[in-house]
């Protein structure tokens, strides 16, 4: 492949084996496009693919993915932590190689008309693709989630860019657009009372005052009994993974909890982890581009 997109559906659905499967296996079925992870929460009932491929390939198989979705999704049966929308909740696209951001634009818009169009699905263009200034935040576009939606899609402000302006009755709508590359980062705490996680998440999300390039709630994780700050970082440079880390550890001092781990949702960079080593073994002079065997191979 010389061209090279990647795309990150997330799915409703983390509880369900079978469909989380069938997903799968719809996405390993096309060529030119490969299926690099996928994981599930339950507690967010929710699950994140990541793929990669030529443009034109990548465009059916998430039309597909999307399709199968709104076919063995009901959200009007669906509980969990996370924050959603439609079957399929969101649908980014991140130019890898030979592709630009505008490219990535170009085939969010494509897609979007065809789930629009063709399954009836209402879809909302963010992000990069935005056609609003005011529906560039995932968060924006997402508030009053499932539920809410069909008293919002009443408002002129928020008609939807392709399909219907009614909800579909089990799928929902859907957020599709380009973006750089986002990084899914949770920190769990030694503690399951959500109400510090959700005071800690508002002190770190730029929303609140916080780190500029990081989006934060507190979720409950009720299979492992523990609280969680889940985070989007939205610009590792910007905002770095440490930098979100250490700042929760102060504010979980003050509640007398400490941080017992961290994870990572689908895929990251490399450069966004060993900027964190370098932080953390206190390297001084490290050059990325020279120090660093891969990026010679």
């Amino acid at each position: 492949m010389s061209k090279i997109i990647e795309c990150i559906p997330n799915f409703s659905e983390g509880r369900n084996k079978e469909v989380i499967e069938r997903l799968a296996a719809c996405a390993k079925s096309f060529p030119d496009v490969t299926l690099l992870d996928y994981s599930s929460d339950e507690s967010h009932n929710r699950s994140v693919f990541t793929l990669i491929g030529e443009p034109c390939s990548m465009t059916e198989s998430i039309f597909a993915l999307t399709k199968l979705a709104s076919e063995l999704i009901d959200l009007r049966n669906h509980t969990g932590e996370h924050p959603r929308m439609g079957a399929v909740d969101v649908i980014p696209f991140v130019p890898i190689r030979e592709v630009t951001a505008l490219d990535c634009v170009e085939v969010s818009k494509t897609i979007g008309a065809r789930i629009g169009g063709e399954l009836g699905i209402p879809v909302f263009l963010y992000e990069d693709s935005c056609t609003s200034e005011h529906r560039r935040n995932l968060a924006a576009v997402r508030r009053g989630q499932f539920e809410g939606m069909p008293e919002k899609l009443k408002k002129p402000e928020w008609a939807p860019d392709f399909g219907p302006v009614a909800v579909h009755p089990s799928a929902g709508v859907v957020a599709v657009g380009a973006r750089m590359p986002l990084i899914a980062f949770n920190a769990n705490l030694s503690t399951s009372d959500v109400l510090i996680a959700d005071k800690i998440a508002k002190i770190v999300r730029g929303s609140g005052g916080g780190l500029k390039y990081c989006k934060a709630i507190g979720v409950e994780l009720n299979d492992r009994n523990i609280a969680q700050v889940s985070m989007n970082m939205v610009n590792y440079e910007g905002t770095p993974l440490y930098r979100a880390l250490e700042l929760i550890r102060v504010e979980a001092a003050r509640y007398g909890v400490r941080v017992t781990g961290t994870e990572l949702i689908g895929l990251s960079p490399a450069k966004a982890l060993i900027d964190c080593a370098e932080y953390y073994l206190q390297m001084e002079n490290f050059d990325y581009s020279k120090q660093v065997l891969e990026n010679y191979l």
